[in-house]
């Protein structure tokens, strides 16, 4: 069983603990609570361990600000953490425990399309408000559930603008090869890339898959080095990324340009890679460099960004912990929008919601996927992440590495 605890309450079911979030929570006070699994440990800790500190920066923000806001009533915030090891069945027993025993009024999913749609059965079934920071897969989002609700664009839109930019800035990049986790985001990723690609004349010179936990991709990275491609597309998570990266190097895999999804501007790849980082390219959902403003506890990307680096060892937030940080926001949006923390009105609300937030525009589709953000094109350049697409706000041209 995972550990669940309550940040700033009683522990209700115990073997994992975790510092606080929230501010401290007293008797007296009304208390929004929220339920949030998550992988801590596992292979896929580097990526819970971001939505964690994305989640504690928004709940101490919003208690200093008073709280949340529902009609004449200020709620503290309190978060349920649970570990579930990066094993889907854990996070959806952990969620039906928060739900059952520690009585949420919302969850915030799990990392990852798998999980996230693993669990979203959980809170449809007990009517529960989840929001997603980590899902982006349509196939999470089909399933005609009311309570889900995703901080993150579709597939498309993080694949699309890569190859225009290509067709655009390099038109001699014409040679593809893919690298897939054999999982259902990286696995949706790879298909959405391959799919436009070949519409814009791209030719698919190599398409392989890695089994979750992989450490050795030399017989893939042989085979794709004599594919010669232009482009290595390589979709996965940060320790997959990582490993990829340094073996390229060693087996002599050198295209003119490297994309990856996910990791590239997370801390852990940059210092893991150190200088194979360089010009490596990625999708974010979010970023600093596109200045939004809002109403919400952050106020602008700039003011959440200087926040979460005071707090976080100078660390730079990348799209994952700014995703964590806006479902607390949105949720708390909502309920002051409800005017009431009973979860039929808050999932009615968040499904009306039209906001300007310090992630950007925040509107749900009818799947409760957002539909209101145009996720920029990175390039890590110079050490740190630049923004190369869209020009509205590109920060540098995008580099190719020379043959």
């Amino acid at each position: 069983m995972s550990r669940i605890t309550t940040v700033g309450g009683a522990v209700a079911v115990a073997l994992f603990c975790l510092a606080g979030a929230s501010a401290e929570v007293h008797a007296e006070d009304k208390v929004l609570k929220i339920g949030a699994p998550l992988p801590l440990t596992g292979g896929l800790a580097p990526e819970g361990l971001r939505m964690k500190a994305g989640y504690d920066l928004w709940a101490k923000t919003q208690n200093e600000a008073g709280g949340v806001k529902a009609g004449p009533d200020s709620y503290k915030v309190e978060i349920v953490y649970s570990d579930y090891q990066s094993a889907t069945p854990r996070a959806v027993q952990s969620a039906e425990l928060m739900i059952t025993e520690n009585k949420v009024d919302a969850i915030f999913a799990p990392f990852g399309s798998g999980a996230t749609k693993a669990v979203s059965a959980i809170t449809e079934k007990y009517g529960v408000p989840m929001i997603a920071a980590q899902a982006a897969s349509a196939q999470v989002y089909d399933q005609g559930f009311k309570y889900l609700f995703g901080m993150y664009t579709p597939n498309n839109s993080v694949t699309e603008p890569l190859i225009n930019l290509l067709a655009a800035k390099n038109p001699a990049v014409k040679r593809i090869a893919v690298l897939a986790r054999n999982d259902l985001f990286p696995l949706a990723i790879a298909e959405e890339l391959q799919k436009y690609a070949k519409e814009k004349g791209f030719e698919i010179v190599s398409d392989q898959k890695f089994p979750v936990g992989t450490v050795d991709f030399s017989s893939a990275l042989t085979q794709i080095r004599s594919s010669r491609p232009d482009l290595f597309y390589v979709t996965g998570y940060v320790n997959d990324m990582i490993l990829i990266r340094k073996q390229m190097q060693e087996l002599g895999v050198r295209p003119q340009l490297t994309a990856m999804l996910v990791g590239p501007t997370t801390p852990e790849f940059l210092s893991g890679t150190g200088k194979l980082a360089e010009n490596v390219v990625t999708a974010a959902w979010w970023d600093v460099a596109a200045k939004f403003k809002g109403e919400d506890v952050f106020g602008t990307a700039e003011h959440f960004a200087e926040m979460f680096r005071a707090a976080n060892n100078n660390h730079h937030p990348d799209y994952s912990v700014a995703a964590a940080a806006a479902c607390g926001v949105v949720l708390a949006i909502a309920t002051q929008n409800a005017g009431t923390v009973e979860k039929s009105k808050v999932r009615d609300a968040l499904a009306s919601m039209d906001a300007q937030t310090f992630y950007g525009r925040v509107k749900f589709g009818p799947t409760g996927q957002i539909t209101s953000l145009k996720p920029p094109t990175m390039q890590i350049q110079g050490g740190k992440p630049v923004v190369v697409d869209p020009p509205e706000i590109a920060q540098a041209d995008i580099r190719f590495e020379k043959k």
